[in-house]
């Protein structure tokens, strides 16, 4: 069901707050400024939406967008709030009380580029907070043949297009549609061949650099939240909420908070209390209200914001007021009614991060209490276990516990969307705990997997050196080079392997010596394989007594280690002559090994 509802009798009293998602590059922020008619996108560093930020957009420009498109319908609807973030995990940071914030969602997806990796995680996203959404199948201008027609309804842009580039946008549609299916198991059309929108997702082919399709994706939207969303969009009076878009320092005013009140109404003069950084929420008083004109943006207006001296939801507004240095993007804001010390502690219960944690895991650092649960959350999918979890920079604190962990493949910490402070840098040189930096949940665990691999056959080749392997080895006739003090012969090792240091012995289990050095030819060698011929020097015997040419030897491997070894991976030849060492020593002590 893509649709919680049907429309019911009762007249929505708000607009619906619409989150628009999709990867980067995909065209998220230019079909927002082709609605505006701003240039946000072109202020943006690289070109790229590096704050969030809100839209108003009123009723009455969307009855003028889709005149052509409206024949005599209405809408109670009041309009459309655009949210447009810079990825998928801010969208997750910003909450409602129990819920996510957005009533409902615009996935955008270029249509020539198909899925990508974030456009993959925010599907995943969306249906699990089960978020009604809309696909916009971006860049149809660039499908080749494509005749540009600006701002035109999608249905007589294609009547002026060649049957033959129709033909390929359905191709693309029908392959989006296919993994649609194949990655959230959704079943989606174009939004003109759709009769049960409750059964359907939305694609709406558009383009934001032309304005195809937009006057479709509005009326789409407006029209689906007017028959679905319902009671949903009905606004009780009382004390105003809302979810901190972002923290930022106002020129001539101070630190202000930009904010999406979902619910309720704000006043200047209101006392709020405000989730903090630093834990225990922040009590203040609302000193001003400045709301940006409709159809401009909130994060970067191109016209003066109004100021207000109450606003009610759904509507993006700057508040200004005291100790806002410490407020915490993605946190709630709620206007105090009574006892503000219940109202507290709904704020920090609504801060807390709700992840569940293990004895033995990695430590992860975030930005947002959204994104560090939605990383926790493919984390988990991963099966890796997280020790500790925070907002805010790395620190020298957190690698030093890291390096104490017991695990080695747990020495390790993400900085997911935060820095890491100059003197952790130093710490995870010292003491080689492994610092993971991205914006990107996937890479970030993409990057950790294979550390992880790489780690792994680290530690196997260590634990190769640390540990007595078995072997076995002939020595072989007419290759004495000295008798003794240390007797040199030529052996061949007939399985597993032997390495200098290690003790020989006999099949019946006495020992004989110890392995001085290994050679081959003018060469040193450090350990030598099965089909190897080598010369081995041997302390504390003497040819012809203790061992003779043609006997057998064995690696006395100490009890402690065949217990190890037990445990491990050996190759068939290896195996096969521990077994024979467990034998032999299993003579004397039944129990040996076990």
């Amino acid at each position: 069901m893509i649709y919680r509802s049907a429309f019911g009798a009762s007249v929505p009293a708000r607009q619906p707050i619409v989150s628009v998602l999709g990867h980067v590059d995909h065209g998220k922020s230019t079909i927002l400024d082709r609605i505006r008619g701003t240039k946000v996108v072109s202020r943006e560093a690289g070109g790229i939406t590096q704050h969030i930020g809100a839209t108003d957009v009123p009723i009455e420009a969307i009855y003028s967008r889709c005149e052509q498109l409206l024949g005599d319908r209405e809408f109670s609807v009041p309009g459309l709030l655009f949210i447009d973030t810079p990825g998928h995990y801010s969208f997750v940071s910003l909450r409602s009380r129990g819920g996510a914030l957005a009533d409902m969602v615009v996935l955008v997806i270029d249509l020539n580029e198909g899925m990508k990796p974030q456009t993959v995680e925010s599907i995943g996203i969306l249906k699990r907070l089960k978020t009604p959404f809309v696909v916009a199948a971006n860049k149809i201008d660039l499908i080749p043949g494509w005749r540009a027609q600006n701002d035109m309804p999608l249905c007589e842009s294609l009547e002026l297009q060649d049957p033959r580039v129709v033909a390929e946008l359905d191709e693309k549609l029908y392959a989006l549609a296919g993994r649609l299916y194949e990655i959230g198991g959704f079943s989606a059309d174009r939004f003109d061949k759709i009769s049960d929108f409750t059964k359907s997702v939305a694609i709406v082919p558009v383009s934001g650099k032309t304005g195809e399709g937009l006057p479709d994706l509005l009326l789409v939207l407006i029209g689906l939240a007017q028959r679905f969303l319902g009671d949903d969009l009905s606004t009780e009076e009382g004390p105003g909420e809302g979810s901190i878009l972002e923290v930022k320092e106002d020129k001539g005013i101070g630190t202000a908070v930009d904010t999406i009140i979902y619910r309720g109404t704000v006043s200047i003069g209101d006392t709020v209390v405000i989730s903090s950084v630093r834990g225990e929420p922040i009590r203040t008083k609302i000193r001003a209200l400045l709301r940006p004109k409709p159809l401009d943006e909130i994060r970067d207006p191109s016209q003066r914001f109004d100021q207000v001296r109450a606003v009610s939801a759904a509507a993006g507004i700057r508040i200004v007021a005291p100790a806002l240095e410490d407020a915490m993007a993605g946190g709630q804001l709620r206007v105090v009614e009574g006892d503000i010390d219940e109202v507290v502690q709904e704020v920090q219960r609504e801060s807390s991060i709700h992840v569940e944690l293990s004895d033995q895991g990695i430590i992860v650092r975030g930005d947002t209490i959204g994104s560090l649960e939605a990383l926790a959350f493919e984390a988990e999918k991963q099966e890796l276990p997280i020790r500790k979890i925070s907002l805010g920079n790395v620190s020298r604190k957190d690698v030093i516990e890291a390096s104490n962990f017991d695990d080695p493949l747990h020495q390790a910490v993400f900085a997911f969307n935060v820095e890491i402070n100059q003197d952790a840098r130093d710490a995870a040189r010292e003491t080689g705990v492994k610092l993971f930096e991205n914006q990107v949940v996937y890479r970030l665990l993409e990057e950790y997997l294979l550390w992880c691999d790489e780690r792994s056959r680290e530690l196997e080749a260590q634990s190769r050196l640390d540990i007595s392997f078995p072997g076995k080895v002939l020595i072989l006739r007419d290759h004495v080079f000295r008798v003794s003090k240390p007797a040199i012969v030529g052996v061949r090792v007939l399985a597993g392997r032997i390495r200098q240091g290690q003790s020989l012995m006999r099949s019946d289990g006495r020992t004989v010596g110890r392995i001085k050095s290994i050679r081959s030819g003018d060469k040193t060698l450090r350990e030598a394989r099965m089909g190897d011929e080598i010369a081995i020097a041997v302390d504390d015997v003497t040819v012809g007594r203790q061992i003779d040419v043609e006997d057998v030897l064995l690696v006395d491997v100490p009890e402690s280690h065949a217990r190890q070894l037990m445990e491990k991976k050996l190759s068939l030849d290896e195996q096969e002559t521990l077994d024979e060492i467990v034998k032999i020593r299993r003579k004397e002590n039944p129990f040996w090994g076990s």
